[in-house]
C-alpha cells in the first residue's frame, strides 16, 4: 500500500514538472517570437521612415543607395566592382546617409533608451507613472546640458561635454529625489513622485534661467528644450550609442531582480536580492541612459511613461520580456514620431509631439489609479 501510494505521489510530480517544463517552453517560444516581429518591425520602420521626408525616396531607391555605399567601401580596398551611379543616385544616396538615416538611427537609440529606463523604473517603484520625466532625471540632465554650454569645456569636448554634464546632472536629481523620498528604509511610491515632480520643476526652471541670462537664440533654444532630432549626425549617433546599449543590457541583467521585487521587498531579501544595491544601481542605470538621450536630442517627455505601460498591457509584467520588447517599441515609437514631424509643413519639435499624446495618457493613468484606490 505505501509503496503504491509512493508511485501514484512520484509519477504526480513527474507530471506537474512535465507541465510546468512544457509551460516554460512554450512562454520562452512565445518571447521569441514577439521579439522577432518587434524587432522585424523596428527594421521595416527604418525602412520606412527613411523613405519619407519632404521628397519621397522610394525603398528600392533606398536599397540601392545602401548598395553604392557599399560598393564605394569596397572600392576604398581597392575592389573595383564597376558599379556607377548617375547624378540622381548620387543625389539620394547624400540625402539617406548624411540627412535621414542619422536622423532615424538617433531617433531608435533615443526611443530605446527612454522606454527601457522607464520600464525599469516602474517595475523598481512599482507604478506605472514612474519615467525619467516625471522623477526629474530628465530635468536635471537638461540642467547639466544648459551648464555644459555656459562653460569652455564644452568648446573642447562638443557633445562629449554634453553627454558628461548630462550624467552628473541626472544624478544630482536621482539623489536629490532619493533622499526627499526615503522614509528610513523605504521609499513611499507617492513621496517619490511628488518629489520628482518637484525636482524637475526646479531643474528646469534654472536651466530656464541659466538660457536667459546667456543666450539669445530662443527659437533655438526653446525647440531643444522640447526635444527634436533635427541635428541628427553621424557623431551625436556615435556618442550616444555605447552608453545607451550598454545600460540596456546591463538593466537586462536585473531582470529578475526586478520579478522578485514586485511580490515586495520582503519576499526579495528572503531570497537573496540586496534591494538597496539593486535601486541604486537601476537609479544610475536608468539615469545614464536617459541622460545619454537628452545630451543628443533634448528633453523628449512621455516616451518612458506610454510605451512601457502599454507593452506591459500585451507581454505581462515579467521583465525579462518586458525590456528588451520596451526598448524595440521605443525605438519605433520615436522613429515614426519623427516621420509626422518630417512629413508635416512645419518642423515641429518631436518632443512636443510626444508630449501632447503623454498628457493625456498621464492622466488616463492618475484617473485609473484612483478608481482603483475607491476614490471614484
Amino acid at each position: 500500500m505505501a509503496i503504491g501510494v509512493w508511485v501514484l505521489e512520484t509519477s504526480a510530480h513527474v507530471v506537474g514538472e512535465g507541465v510546468k517544463h512544457a509551460y516554460l517552453l512554450e512562454r520562452v517560444r512565445h518571447w521569441r517570437l514577439t521579439l522577432l516581429v518587434l524587432t522585424l518591425a523596428l527594421l521595416l520602420s527604418v525602412v520606412l521612415a527613411t523613405a519619407v521626408g519632404s521628397t519621397y525616396i522610394s525603398p528600392s531607391a533606398i536599397l540601392n543607395a545602401f548598395k553604392l555605399a557599399a560598393c564605394d567601401f569596397l572600392n576604398k580596398f581597392g575592389l573595383e566592382l564597376g558599379v556607377h551611379a548617375d547624378a540622381a543616385a548620387e543625389t539620394q544616396k547624400l540625402i539617406i546617409f548624411e540627412i535621414r538615416l542619422p536622423r532615424v538611427v538617433l531617433g531608435a537609440i533615443v526611443g530605446a533608451a527612454l522606454a527601457i529606463s522607464g520600464a525599469a523604473l516602474q517595475g523598481l517603484f512599482k507604478n506605472p507613472m514612474a519615467d525619467p520625466y516625471v522623477i526629474g532625471i530628465s530635468s536635471g540632465a537638461l540642467f547639466g546640458v544648459t551648464l555644459s554650454f555656459c562653460l569652455p569645456l564644452s568648446l573642447l569636448a562638443g557633445t562629449y561635454a554634453k553627454q558628461v554634464f548630462a550624467f552628473f546632472g541626472s544624478l544630482l536629481a536621482v539623489f536629490l529625489v532619493y533622499n526627499i523620498a526615503r522614509t528610513g528604509s523605504k521609499i513611499p511610491v507617492d513621496t517619490l513622485l511628488l518629489a520628482g515632480i518637484a525636482t524637475s520643476f526646479l531643474f528646469h526652471s534654472i536651466s530656464t534661467l541659466i538660457l536667459y541670462l546667456t543666450l539669445r537664440d530662443w527659437h533655438q533654444i526653446v525647440s531643444w528644450m522640447l526635444g527634436g532630432l533635427w541635428l541628427a549626425s553621424w557623431g551625436r549617433v556615435e556618442a550616444a550609442v555605447f552608453p545607451i546599449v550598454a545600460c540596456t543590457f546591463l538593466l537586462y541583467f536585473f531582470a529578475r531582480d526586478l520579478n522578485a521585487m514586485l511580490l515586495g521587498e520582503e519576499s526579495a531579501l528572503h531570497v537573496g536580492i540586496e534591494v538597496e544595491i539593486v535601486k541604486r544601481a537601476i537609479l544610475v542605470l536608468a539615469a545614464v541612459a536617459a541622460a545619454s538621450a537628452v545630451a543628443v536630442s533634448g528633453t523628449i517627455g512621455f516616451v518612458g511613461l506610454m510605451v512601457p505601460h502599454a507593452v506591459r498591457l500585451v507581454v505581462g509584467p515579467d521583465h525579462r520580456i518586458l525590456l528588451p520588447a520596451s526598448a524595440l517599441v521605443g525605438a519605433s515609437f520615436l522613429i515614426w514620431a519623427d516621420a509626422l514631424v518630417r512629413v508635416s509643413s512645419l518642423e515641429l519639435p518631436v518632443g512636443l509631439i510626444t508630449a501632447i499624446s503623454g498628457v493625456p495618457f498621464f492622466i488616463y493613468l492618475l484617473l485609473r489609479r484612483k478608481r482603483e484606490m475607491g476614490y471614484a
